[in-house]
């Protein structure tokens, strides 16, 4: 599903965020990838969905190399890959089932595709009654809920959760974690990458390490020990 092959990802002057990292992330796989602040995780993530050129080595996602993509081709990987934030991203002003829909309308989206799936989407990450909410009428769970059922829209085979509970309590927490065990069971490749050590422990799922920019360890059914 994912193959990266000695990629670099190095910066001016001369700061090496990235270094000679080698990964294959398997089909329906949950992952975590860990490491304090500075370890390469969000460089690894923004090059992985396009929004980086490595400096040197490939990116394979489904068997496309992406490695030298183009700007014209980067929204339809885009439609492959969901990504989730910290900070949630939704629009203020747009009612729940106005920034869900958003992400379909950019892509020309028939609004009969879009009133048809979208109470679906929203039934999956438990929304079903809030479509008419702003955000600032919700959780930040609730929030980021709304997030995850955006980045559900096109049925992407892979999402990427970068620090998705960084904002939220522990309640709020154990519940986007359990969504997204969801999500994978329903055969996404789901990557979660974060710094909190209970929420991937408790996973008991793959984890990669990274530490300086390279992948220090990677364990099926590891532990974050940093």
């Amino acid at each position: 599903m994912i193959r990266l092959r000695n990629l670099y990802k190095t910066y001016e002057p001369n700061i090496q965020a990235v270094k000679d990292v080698n990964l294959h992330i398997k089909p329906g796989e949950m992952v975590s990838i860990v490491g304090v602040s500075g370890a390469g995780k969000s460089t690894l993530v923004r090059m992985m969905i396009a929004e980086e050129p490595p400096t040197k080595g490939r990116i394979i996602i489904g068997g496309w190399d992406i490695t030298n993509i183009k700007p014209k081709e980067v929204p339809l990987l885009r439609r492959q890959i969901g990504v989730v934030f910290q900070d949630f991203k939704l629009l203020e002003k747009k009612t729940v089932f106005e920034n869900v829909a958003f992400s379909l309308e950019v892509c020309g989206a028939a609004q009969s595709k879009i009133k048809r799936l979208i109470p679906k989407v929203l039934k999956i990450v438990g929304l079903e009654g809030k479509l008419d909410r702003f955000p600032c009428e919700l959780s930040g769970g609730e929030q980021q809920r709304v997030a995850i059922a955006r980045s559900l829209c096109h049925r992407p085979k892979i999402l990427i959760a970068d620090e998705p509970t960084g904002n939220l309590d522990s309640l709020n927490t154990k519940e986007i974690i359990e969504l997204l065990e969801k999500i994978n069971e329903f055969g996404a490749t789901v990557i979660i990458v974060s710094h909190n050590k209970e929420v991937v422990n408790n996973l008991k799922k793959r984890v990669i390490t990274m530490e300086d920019g390279r992948v220090v360890s990677d364990q099926v059914k590891g532990r974050y020990m940093l």
